[in-house]
């Protein structure tokens, strides 16, 4: 992933503690406390322009608290990079420090080592972002029409995780909520989403766009449940957008004002996700 990167002429710093791993639980990498001084040091170093996470990232939502908001704010803006738990990330800098995030690929996710179409199109969102004004993903309309909002969301199961949490927002209201998730039994989804409804989260949401399920059961199963859970919004909803645990990963801009044309399969900024 760091070869990659040097490969677009960037000069990747590695965080000191990306490789370590918590000495009790061997699913998080390192202790909170070391991981989030990680993210505030890089993101408050000024010869750092963005921060791309290695992975989805267990726990991210542990150290988030720990996390120097104002320190961070007084930082301005940088890029931020991943996906999966990142999720938790992603609406934390969308409530506390209102910027635009990028959800996308990582430097140590196997999809960004060997897929060209997932390398490219971030490295186009990066460096040429006019350029992918319109996100094509050949997707279908689950429920037909167009919509106008703000891009938002990630995984399904951290947002319903994050409800309740001090980095949410109270809904998405005005918002284009995507929506993706990996590994998951339908029954499952449908409790997320339906803690979703029930929380209010979707109220006034303007469009939603569902990205991959890998390894979740098969879609024909899927679809009936997200048809069941979202139809009632009367809102357009559009499949496989081609974002999330896919292969291939398009990199879709959060915080970004957009129209979404389901029947086309588009998303069209309304200005270039980066300035």
């Amino acid at each position: 992933g760091l070869d990659v990167l040097r490969g677009w002429d960037l000069d990747p710093v590695v965080a000191p503690h990306v490789l370590d791993r918590h000495a009790a639980f061997d699913y998080l990498a390192g202790t909170d406390a070391d991981r989030a001084a990680d993210l505030q040091t890089a993101w408050c170093d000024p010869s750092v322009d963005a921060v791309l996470c290695a992975r989805g990232g267990y726990g991210v939502q542990r150290m988030a608290d720990l996390l120097d908001w104002e320190a961070m704010r007084a930082a301005g803006p940088k890029v931020l990079v991943g996906f999966s738990d990142i999720t938790a990330l992603h609406e934390a800098f969308a409530t506390r420090l209102g910027l635009v995030t990028l959800h996308g690929p990582m430097a140590a996710g196997i999809d960004f080592l060997k897929n060209a179409r997932a390398q490219e199109h971030l490295k186009a969102t990066l460096f040429a972002p006019e350029t992918v004004r319109v996100i094509a993903s050949g997707g279908t309309p689950l429920a037909p029409g167009r919509a106008r909002g703000v891009t938002l969301g990630g995984c399904l199961c951290l947002l319903a995780a994050e409800v309740g949490s001090p980095h949410t927002r109270a809904s998405a209201r005005g918002g284009l909520l995507c929506l993706e998730d990996v590994g998951e039994e339908t029954y499952r989804l449908d409790r997320y989403l339906t803690q979703l409804l029930r929380a209010g989260l979707l109220d006034g949401v303007r469009g939603i766009l569902l990205g991959s399920w890998h390894a979740c059961e098969p879609y024909e199963r899927l679809r009936p449940m997200l048809a069941d859970r979202l139809g009632g919004l009367g809102v357009p909803v559009v499949e496989d957008f081609g974002f999330g645990h896919c292969e291939g990963a398009l990199t879709i801009p959060f915080g970004v004002t957009a129209e979404l044309d389901a029947d086309a399969g588009t998303l069209t900024l309304d200005a270039p996700a980066l300035r």
